[in-house]
């Protein structure tokens, strides 16, 4: 059988199309997506491990690390009764995420910090010498913008990560920073003024 040039023609663009359809549609696998593999990237079972996965566990240690601390100090130094009880959440629930990110970053074979941050530390400096109302303002301003700064983070890894154990960690994780945001701005003391202003 014996074709024409015109046909031949429509016949090899059909073929070319359908060849390069074919292999738009095949999806690639999940290692070989931009960003998923590299240094910075381990493969567990659990799905692929980022630094961002890696950062919210440092994140988390660090939070109980000086947050347990000043709500035990609001217990006694706190004038305000909002203010013990927003300390009080933050030691229970704190302790608690505290055992959970160290059993998740051992298994995950991530290494944790076990001091406060510089500007942690700072933090608590400030609110050791102070008693009653200074204390209150003080608890509520720098932990309420912590919270705020930690929260935005948080929940963009709970919306990307590909590791099924940080996801579940980071759900609960978000959790946590909003009840403690609600206990915080419960204590009437929070200057929304002073916040940093959302970005569009």
């Amino acid at each position: 059988m014996r074709f024409r040039f015109g046909e031949l023609l429509v016949l090899g663009v059909f073929l070319f199309a359908a060849a390069v359809t074919v292999v738009v549609v095949v999806p690639r696998s999940a290692s070989s997506q931009p960003g998923w593999t590299g240094p910075d990237w381990t493969q567990t079972p659990y799905g692929p491990l980022g630094p961002a996965d890696r950062d919210l566990l440092v994140r988390v240690r660090w939070a109980g690390l000086w947050e347990i601390p000043a709500g035990r100090w609001a217990q006694d130094r706190a004038g305000s009764d909002k203010v013990k009880d927003a300390g009080m959440h933050l030691v229970e629930d704190h302790t608690k995420l505290d055992t959970e990110v160290r059993e998740l970053a051992a298994k995950l074979a991530v290494p944790l910090p076990d001091q406060p941050n510089p500007d942690q530390r700072g933090w608590l400096d400030e609110m050791a010498p102070l008693r009653g109302a200074d204390f209150d303002r003080v608890f509520a301003a720098r932990l309420r913008d912590a919270h705020g700064t930690v929260f935005t983070f948080v929940s963009a890894v709970r919306a990307g990560t590909r590791n099924s154990l940080v996801r579940e960690f980071a759900g609960q994780a978000v959790d946590v920073v909003m009840k403690h945001m609600r206990l915080l701005e419960g204590t009437g003391l929070v200057d929304y003024s002073t916040l940093p202003t959302p970005t569009v």
